[in-house]
This record gives C-alpha cells, sequence and structure tokens, in this order.
C-alpha cells in the first residue's frame, strides 16, 4: 500500500510539474493536432501533434511613404475620363507606312514602349499585333508602370 501511494504521489507530482518546465522552458504546452496529408511531391506525412503557433505581436503602425518622383506617366497629357491622349496623325502616318491604311484586321496598332510608361507617341514606337496579344500585353503594362 505504501509503494501505491508513493507512486500515486510521484504521478501526481510530475503531471503538475510537467507544465511548469514548459513555461520555464519557453513553450506554451499546447499542441495542435495534424492530419496526415499528402505533399505536392508524392510524399505521405503521418498525422502527428505539433506546437501551437504562437500569437502574432502587433505590428508598429506603418509609417506611409513618401510621394514617388514624378513619373513619365504623371506628364503625359490626359483627357476628362483620365485616359491618355493619342495623336491620331500620329497613328494614321503608322498605318500608311506599314501599308494599311484602313487598319488591319485582328490586329490593333500597339506601342512598343507603353505611353503610361514614358513612350513616345510616335510612329516609329508603334507595331501591329493580334487583340488576344495586345490585351495580354496590357494587363503585364499596367501592373509595371502604374
Amino acid at each position: 500500500m505504501k509503494r501505491f501511494l508513493r507512486l500515486l504521489v510521484v504521478l501526481l507530482a510530475l503531471c503538475i510539474a510537467t507544465p511548469l518546465l514548459g513555461v520555464a522552458a519557453g513553450q506554451t504546452g499546447k499542441t495542435v493536432h495534424v492530419k496526415g496529408y499528402t505533399k505536392k511531391d508524392g510524399t505521405k506525412v503521418a498525422a502527428h501533434d505539433r506546437k501551437a503557433p504562437e500569437p502574432k505581436a502587433t505590428k508598429a503602425a506603418k509609417t506611409p511613404k513618401p510621394p514617388a518622383a514624378t513619373t513619365a506617366s504623371a506628364a503625359v497629357a490626359r483627357d476628362a475620363k483620365g485616359n491618355i491622349q493619342r495623336s491620331d496623325a500620329a497613328r494614321h502616318a503608322f498605318a500608311r507606312q506599314t501599308g494599311f491604311p484602313n487598319g488591319r484586321p485582328g490586329y490593333v496598332i500597339d506601342h512598343v514602349v507603353p505611353l503610361a510608361c514614358g513612350g513616345a507617341d510616335a510612329p516609329s514606337n508603334m507595331q501591329w499585333q493580334s487583340v488576344a496579344a495586345a490585351k495580354a500585353k496590357d494587363k503585364v503594362e499596367r501592373i509595371g508602370c502604374k
């Protein structure tokens, strides 16, 4: 009977001391169960317990960035809706130079260096581009130039 009581006291002491030791070691003692899963490369990971994520510290308020220097897009003339104004004369000159004065079916006139990025609105900066290719290029240009 004495052995049983000693064993019980030791077990109780361990149950109480274990979480306290974890806190002293910097652990919160909380765990999260992770279900088994398969990685993209086909490797299987068995279910396991891991340390719970620690709460993120609140970040200090971000200081606003100073306004950037005047870019070429700010210097471009714009219409009442905010769109960049294009020169009809330059567009017609390019179309005549390339042999398609009335346009080219399935194609649009595109600027090699975009006007928003400081490109010239001149025939030397223009090219014929398919409608689909122009749409794809416009998406990329808008990200890089604004």
